[in-house]
């Protein structure tokens, strides 16, 4: 019994790790003002008929930090990546020379950075939710273990244990809401 447990646990941790590292790729699409190829990671290009992400048909640069530059591997997809940022609704107006796409990224106003301070919450938010039914469902089979022999006294246990797993994933949260915050808000 106590291995299905401890399965149980790791099944949790890595469930919960995940959450994290989704929170940390929904949080590099929020522009802090400071221009990033990451900001553009959910453009899809239409490229001979299939959708392919910008990354895999240009190369993006970022030669200051308020500007992206996109060379694009055939000059044909000038267009079509032009098409794909304004389709992808960023906010970012690109300007193509005929070789490649460069792109400005304005300076954040005082509401805009409330506003992504906001989103940020949201999205450590719901993270948190995720936390918790990770930690329902892992409790649930704990309580489901029980019912088929295991000990209430190990029962009571390992949810501590998964509680305490869920507690230290939530202070990650925390931390990586509070310093993403910071970013934006900086000026």
């Amino acid at each position: 019994m106590t291995e299905e447990v401890n399965k149980i646990k790791s099944s949790t941790k890595s469930e919960m790790q995940l959450a994290i590292e989704h929170l940390e790729k929904e949080l590099t699409k929020v522009r802090a003002g400071r221009a990033s190829p990451a900001m553009l990671n959910g453009v899809m290009v239409d490229y001979y008929g299939s959708a392919t992400a910008l990354s895999q048909v240009a190369n993006i640069s970022v030669p200051d930090a308020r500007s992206l530059s996109i060379k694009p591997w055939e000059k044909t997809l000038l267009g079509e990546i032009e098409k794909a940022i304004f389709g992808a609704n960023l906010g970012f107006t690109p300007q193509s020379d005929g070789e490649s796409i460069r792109i400005n990224i304005p300076a954040l106003t005082e509401e805009r950075r409330k506003d992504l301070a906001k989103q940020i919450k949201g999205e450590g938010e719901t993270a948190k939710v995720s936390l918790r039914n990770i930690r329902k469902s892992s409790n649930d089979s704990i309580k489901k273990l029980n019912k088929d022999g295991l000990s209430d006294d190990l029962s009571k246990d390992a949810e501590g244990e998964i509680q305490k797993i869920t507690n230290n994933f939530t202070a990650k949260i925390d931390a990586i809401v509070k310093a993403k915050e910071a970013e934006v808000m900086s000026i």
